[in-house]
């Protein structure tokens, strides 16, 4: 079923260009934000009105006097100089929260009509390095966009453009090529590096070694030719640094509920071979020029501080690619192999003139056509309690596992005080889904585009917005279940044979309203790529949830009320366990 906010912008909409004669009117409906007023607006009729020259108050009694919506709401009320105000029957309400319920899949949420293939482009570690807290953001934002798209019937492809390739690999793998010499002769132990703290060991020796030891550079640089010439022993020692590296964040994927393989990679060396290619071909086209030895492309619109055209190097003076040319040819593929018909890069903002030059060299040189969507979906900076970016006392970017580690033992500690008579396995189980959730949750509550201070106490809180919040009031629908038993109350025959509602108490109306809300929710937070639009939902559904659990008892009520009770349960139970499980990727726990 089409959700009521759709439903209602449909029939305004050609009510409206009935009314003005014309086609292309727009209702804009929208949830009101004080109930008072009902509980949805229609704000188009104040524009509409003025490009009519007319009286906007006078146009919106004429589109009421027209608007059948008797299904659905109550009469229509006209609300200051030309606001039309709804408020939802409780006839639509009982029959919505019965289909939601018959639906135990999508909950009443129908897929899109014209699906599109959608390729997101999001975490992009780099080999040998450790994943830091900067690699979050795009980690899990990343994550939920493909999750919500998915949900809503687009064919996702995800794509870890992972920095697997450069002139740094040259040092790296001679100095596993000199480990594995030392190892032969009994002098060192591990030729690469096994755990993940040893990465930053590992690269600093090699960098060390090469601004020191000139027989090194040289050997790196040798390193660097036989990756390029297709050496097979260079290759295998990069291969092999690549695949101990790629264990290491496949782990971090794993315990943040991240929705990446192997599969996914696309790394910069994939496109290796693209990028001569890319260079000829904008050459050939005229689009590229030489600028100081350098092969440029410069687009209308992008100047320096000094007025001058800003170009888009894609080949330097030596002869060596860039990072733009290796995303043209990442463009290309995505258009001509994977056929995307939008194409998302989720990455900080401050690489927001790399894609926007980028984007437009793309649509010059045709490789995407106007009718491709390439979309850069930017974040802001995770803070420490000082306002700057998160570091260590050493000054130095935190380290993803560790700050994922120091979350669980926080949390483990919160179980243990709450819950002593658990089993130590039932609280290693709870302390990691509650510590992750509240990392990611944090997170995901904010404002993408905006920075934030992270806060581990914040984040672990039992009341406010945040993730043991949110798994805290699914456990305490849970336990609804569990007391049942005791009460003799067989829920699950109650509800299958439930095919009527009493909707009586504003709290059951208010929650109804709620759970029927969830689809706008999902939609808004997908074409916005903003994860806190469904955070934000799932907090008021708690919330209201806790409201009416509070003035309407559930397994006490009246015979006539307790199936309809039972319902509005198991729905926000149904609803928050898909809200953070199926589309935020946090896991819920049966008690806390």
């Amino acid at each position: 079923m089409k959700l009521a906010i759709d439903i209602l912008e449909e029939r305004i909409s050609d009510v409206m260009a009935s009314v003005a004669g014309r086609e292309g009117c727009a209702a804009i409906v929208r949830p009101t934000t004080d109930a008072k007023f009902g509980d949805y607006q229609v704000n188009g009729i104040m524009s509409l009105a003025k490009e009519l020259k007319t009286n906007p108050r006078k146009l919106a009694e004429q589109v009421v006097e027209k608007l059948d919506l008797s299904d659905i709401c109550d009469k229509p009320e006209i609300a200051g100089p030309g606001f039309i105000n709804l408020r939802l029957k409780t006839e639509y309400l009982t029959a919505r929260l019965l289909e939601v319920n018959a639906d135990a899949v999508r909950l009443g949420i129908e897929e899109i009509s014209k699906p599109e293939t959608v390729v997101v482009d999001f975490s992009g570690p780099n080999i040998a390095k450790q994943m830091h807290v900067g690699h979050l953001r795009s980690t899990i934002i990343g994550d939920c966009i493909c999750r919500t798209l998915e949900f809503l019937g687009h064919k996702v492809i995800r794509q870890n453009h992972i920095g697997d390739w450069g002139t740094q690999f040259g040092m790296l793998i001679a100095n596993i090529e000199r480990r594995s010499h030392q190892a032969l002769q009994g002098k060192t132990i591990g030729v690469i590096p096994v755990h993940l703290a040893e990465f930053e060991d590992f690269y600093r020796e090699a960098k060390q070694l090469f601004d020191t030891d000139e027989n090194f550079a040289e050997r790196s640089r040798a390193a660097v030719v036989g990756l390029h010439s297709g050496d097979q022993a260079w290759i295998g020692r990069w291969r092999a640094l690549v695949t101990q590296s790629e264990k290491h964040y496949q782990y971090l994927y794993q315990c943040l509920g991240v929705k990446l393989i192997h599969d996914d990679i696309r790394g910069e060396s994939f496109y290796k071979d693209k990028l001569a290619d890319i260079v000829k071909a904008l050459q050939k086209d005229g689009l590229a020029e030489e600028s100081d030895g350098a092969i440029c492309v410069f687009s209308e619109g992008f100047k320096n501080k000094e007025g001058e055209r800003l170009p888009l190097i894609v080949q330097k003076s030596d002869g060596a690619y860039l990072y733009a040319t290796t995303d043209l040819a990442a463009i290309r593929y995505r258009v001509g192999e994977l056929k995307a018909d939008r194409i998302i890069y989720v990455t900080d903002a401050r690489q927001s003139l790399h894609f926007e030059m980028v984007f437009a060299v793309a649509r010059k040189a045709g490789w995407a056509k106007d009718n491709i969507d390439l979309v850069h979906v930017t974040f802001g900076s995770v803070l420490g309690e000082n306002g700057k970016p998160l570091k260590t006392r050493s000054g130095e970017n935190v380290k993803l596992k560790e700050l994922l580690d120091e979350a669980v033992q926080r949390a483990n500690a919160v179980v243990k005080e709450k819950n002593p008579e658990l089993s130590e396995e039932e609280k290693e189980i709870i302390a990691k889904a509650v510590g992750i959730g509240a990392v990611k949750y944090a997170d995901y509550s904010n404002n993408r585009t905006s920075d934030y201070v992270f806060n581990f106490d914040r984040m672990l809180a039992m009341d406010g917005n945040t993730a043991p919040y949110m798994q805290y009031a699914y456990a305490r629908i849970k336990s609804i279940e569990r007391k049942s038993e005791s009460k003799d109350v067989n829920i699950e025959t109650e509800l299958a044979g439930v095919k009527e509602l009493n909707l009586s108490e504003p709290a059951e109306v208010d929650l109804a309203k709620c759970l029927i809300r969830y689809g706008e929710a999902i939609e808004a937070a997908a074409s916005d790529y903003r994860p806190n639009y469904l955070t934000s939902y799932l907090y008021e559904l708690a919330q209201k949830f806790s409201v009416f659990y509070t003035n309407c008892p559930v397994l006490k009520a009246e015979s006539d009320k307790r199936p309809t009770r039972l319902l509005l349960c198991d729905l926000t139970r149904r609803t928050i366990k898909h809200g953070l499980s199926k589309l935020l990727g946090i896991e819920v726990v049966e008690q806390m």
